[in-house]
Order: C-alpha cells, then structure tokens, then sequence
C-alpha cells in the first residue's frame, strides 16, 4: 500500500518461457528461493520458436499488461536456429504492436540459459517496475458503454 492508503497498481505479466532453459531457469530461481514479482504468470513452450504471435495478440486482448518472450541464447537452442527465428518473430511483432499503440516496454524479450534463475528473476522484477508506471493497458477490451446505447441498439434491431 501506498502512504495514502491506496492499492498500488500491479501489472499482469504475461512470460512464455523455452522449456529447456528460461523455464528452467525460472524454476532454478524458485527452488533457491530467488523472489520476482509474482504477477508474473509463466507459460512453458518446448522452445521460444513455438512462440505464435496470436498468443502475445490474445494475450494483451485477455487482459495482460506486458508479455515476456524468454528463451536460450542465440548458440545454445535445444532446436538448433529456433531461438534466431523466435527473435525475428519478436522484432517483427514488436513493430506490429507498435502500429497498434502498445508501448514497446509491454512486449519484451530476455535471454537466460538454465543456470541463470538469479538473471531471469531480475529481468522479471526490472520488466515489471518499467510497466507499472504504464498503467492497465485494457486493450481489445470495450470502453464502459454510455447509457444511452442500448436503446439506441434496440431501435435499430427493431
């Protein structure tokens, strides 16, 4: 809480995480009891090249206020040259939410390999202070209708 007694906003983050490393590295930082934020939410993919850009789309239109790709470093990838073209994805995504007004803090991308928790947890506790200040980013999600719209809905179905 803050001093004036009011709820401090929390950002919802959003972290697809390489099954062979930043998972892992996630997992590494729990079991040495390494704290990140916990609105943090992970979600495992066998490998950040399976990272499709509907998932970070549906993702800020269900309510996340910032999404993390993470995955191995370049020459370590479990699948060869996957991570090279999930980095690809991720410029290209990042110039797509760009045109759609979504801030470029939102969508972020860390490397760490299974060794690094103590890294990734850092990298999750800067991502989180960088959109905080953001705010909700509520989009794809309507605006409060105004009153008057859904008399106006009805006399034009009728």
């Amino acid at each position: 809480m803050s001093d004036d007694g009011a709820a401090r906003y929390e950002p919802v983050i959003l972290a697809f995480t390489c099954n062979w490393c930043s998972y892992r590295a996630a997992d590494l930082a729990g079991t040495a009891r390494i704290k990140y934020p916990p609105n943090v939410r992970l979600v495992r993919l066998m490998c950040s090249g399976r990272l499709d850009p509907m998932f970070v789309l549906r993702a800020f239109a269900n309510g996340a206020d910032g999404v993390v790709m993470t995955g191995c470093w370049p020459a370590d990838c479990h699948y060869r040259i996957q991570n090279v073209k999930a980095l690809r994805r991720f410029q290209l995504l990042r110039r797509v939410l760009d045109s759609l007004g979504i801030e470029a803090a939102r969508f972020q991308r860390v490397c760490a390999s299974a060794a690094e928790g103590p890294q990734l947890a850092e990298a999750f506790t800067r991502i989180v202070e960088e959109i905080r200040p953001l705010g909700a980013l509520r989009w794809g999600r309507p605006a409060a209708a105004p009153a008057e719209e859904p008399a106006a809905l009805a006399e034009v179905s009728a």
